[in-house]
């Protein structure tokens, strides 16, 4: 649920375009990477999500029950005193908040725009997800319970399915797919599309799974989840999940 819609422009206030690249970038709302279309301002050199481009004055989550987010441009300071450490740490995907963000005054939660879309439940050929605080167990991808370099008391969002077989990150889900992107990033722009990416699988014996099925599961969630962190609308979950019928 969001209100009151803002319409962002570049800082010499010109209008942005939607351009249809299928490339990354770096948003200059929040400061986190992009991949695909993306509002632009080319004299200014200037890229906005599409979340960034249109934001709500205040928005909710489901995952945060009855808590009410307010829009900030800049990250609200922790504190008046110039030696605080003020860095804030977006509750979603556990990576700091260098700009554009949500921010819960009363709880002093905080999301980026892009991870303000994770949905609270998600369906993937017939397996339940849903988002958890922590993992039950060790994340698939990471092979840890705390994503690398998370800081005490935010360690981001995890998804957890409903049999237990499956345990995954939403940092993981974004940096394995950044990751893969980058590697790509000197080739032919059409073959950067995220749902062309063939991440790699790990040893197909962990968290009680097995076989290809399970695989191709676990690929195509990742792709979903760094389909709305990286702010690609061009990607539906359908799409992706026809890998699992086509391979």
């Amino acid at each position: 649920m969001s209100m009151k819609e803002k319409v962002h422009t570049c800082p010499l206030d010109h209008e942005l375009e939607l351009k249809e690249y299928k490339k990354q970038y770096m948003c200059d709302g929040c400061k986190e990477q992009g991949h695909g279309p993306r509002y632009r301002c080319e004299p200014c050199n200037y890229d906005l999500h599409k979340e960034c481009m249109f934001t709500a004055d205040t928005a909710s989550h489901d995952f945060f029950k009855q808590c009410k987010f307010k829009f900030y441009d800049v990250p609200p300071k922790k504190c008046s005193d110039r030696h605080c450490n003020s860095e804030r740490y977006c509750d979603a995907c556990g990576k700091v908040v260098k700009g554009f963000v949500y921010h819960c005054k009363e709880k002093g939660w905080d999301l980026h725009p892009c991870c303000k879309n994770l949905q609270n439940k998600l369906h993937i050929d017939g397996i339940k997800f849903r988002l958890h605080e922590k993992v039950l167990s060790k994340c698939i991808w990471c092979k840890r319970k705390n994503p690398k370099g998370s800081v005490s008391g935010i360690r981001g969002w995890s998804y957890v399915s409903k049999c237990k077989n499956y345990h995954f990150h939403v940092y993981c889900g974004k940096e394995k797919v950044l990751d893969e992107l980058q590697g790509r990033a000197n080739g032919d722009d059409n073959r950067l599309a995220v749902e062309k990416l063939e991440l790699p699988l790990q040893n197909s014996r962990g968290n009680g799974g097995t076989g290809v099925k399970y695989w191709k599961v676990v690929r195509v969630f990742f792709k979903t989840i760094a389909c709305v962190l990286l702010g690609d609308p061009t990607i539906t979950l359908a799409s992706l999940v026809a890998e699992l019928v086509l391979n």
